[in-house]
């Protein structure tokens, strides 16, 4: 089934066509890491139609219903492209120049990085301006490989040589649905959808929709609206994709919850609080964090990361003044066009989600 031919997608618990419709307006509105400026308005502009009340901070959109103290929720919105770095040179733009001093290998991007290196060739991109968004053209990735010495992605294009170092190039990318699965470049652009749809329910708390989570930098953003604020809080929920080796393995659980990750240990209480409402709407959930030391204690070799997360940076960073606790949807693909959820997962999120409005 061809998401631009059927907008009735259903996860067989609840028709989940409303929300489809944003996602798709969203999959397709590039967001290259530190190139997010129109995927901002964009998101501004559906955010204010529901009645939401929206301020834009560098790298940061704040949007608040009626009660916005009842919880925060959080989102990031800028997913993986590739950035033109000088004459017909085009690297993944995560992982440039300013975020090196973040390469210290213990990152789950970084680890799947060297597995994910050669399954770009193929795939077609299109290059943008960098604040504006408009389409600049597109070309074919013909080989992608990991430079040693450059410690990064580096792509070969046929196309766009004519390009100005500084031009952002996201992958071209529709979202398609089929038995029961949604796939595109989901991480993160699935929670923003999930958030506006919240918004569109009724959600009167508030939403913090943070840029260049994939470069080590949205928990930066974060902090700064806190501090502006004034404001401490415990109760901080972190909506993003977590990734699993195969399909089997991410549809075991509808939803993944964690105790910490490789940055920091989380707000136990509204961890417990997600857990439980988990199980009062019946949705099957795990946490990453025992999954994966369990993987470990049974592993030869480099552990797997435990991952770090924008909450884990923030938790560090303010010595659990600032905390709460991260929900996850269970992919499969991750970091590419085909990164693929379930539509019960997505369907269990949105469920548990609107346990707050």
């Amino acid at each position: 089934m061809n998401r631009d031919n059927d907008l009735r997608p259903t996860s067989g618990k609840n028709d989940l066509s409303e929300f489809f419709e944003v996602l798709q307006l969203l999959v397709r509105e590039p967001s290259v890491v530190g190139a997010e400026d129109s995927f901002f308005r964009l998101l501004r502009r559906e955010l204010e139609e529901v009645g939401a009340r929206v301020q834009h901070f560098h790298g940061l959109l704040v949007a608040q219903g009626q009660r916005p103290k009842d919880v925060i929720l959080s989102a990031h919105i800028d997913r993986h492209g590739l950035l033109c770095t000088g004459p017909n040179e085009f690297q993944y733009a995560a992982f440039i120049a300013g975020n090196r001093s973040e390469l210290n290998g213990d990152s789950v991007s970084e680890q799947m990085m060297q597995s994910i290196g050669g399954r770009f060739s193929g795939q077609r991109v299109q290059a943008h301006l960098p604040y504006t968004g408009t389409y600049l053209g597109q070309a074919i990735i013909t080989r992608s490989f990991v430079c040693a010495q450059r410690r990064n992605l580096i792509f070969e294009l046929d196309g766009l040589d004519f390009l100005p170092p500084g031009t952002p190039i996201s992958f071209l990318d529709r979202l398609r649905v089929q038995d029961g699965f949604l796939s595109a470049q989901l991480d993160n652009v699935l929670s923003v959808a999930i958030l506006v749809h919240l918004f569109r329910l009724g959600f009167q708390g508030t939403a913090l929709f943070t840029a260049q989570e994939e470069a080590g930098r949205s928990w930066r953003y974060a902090l700064e609206w806190f501090q502006r604020q004034h404001l401490k809080t415990q109760r901080l929920i972190v909506i993003d994709t977590s990734p699993f080796p195969c399909r089997e393995t991410a549809t075991a659980q509808e939803l993944v919850l964690r105790w910490k990750d490789a940055s920091g240990v989380f707000a136990q209480e509204i961890t417990e609080e997600l857990a439980q409402r988990c199980v009062g709407l019946n949705i099957s959930t795990m946490f990453k964090d025992a999954y994966v030391e369990e993987q470990n204690s049974n592993r030869e070799g480099r552990p797997l990361s435990l991952g770090r997360t924008e909450l884990g940076r923030l938790v560090t960073a303010t010595q659990g003044e600032i905390s709460g606790t991260t929900l996850q949807i269970p992919t499969t693909g991750y970091h590419t066009i085909d990164e693929t959820a379930s539509l019960d997962s997505v369907d269990a999120a949105i469920q548990l989600l609107s346990s707050y409005i």
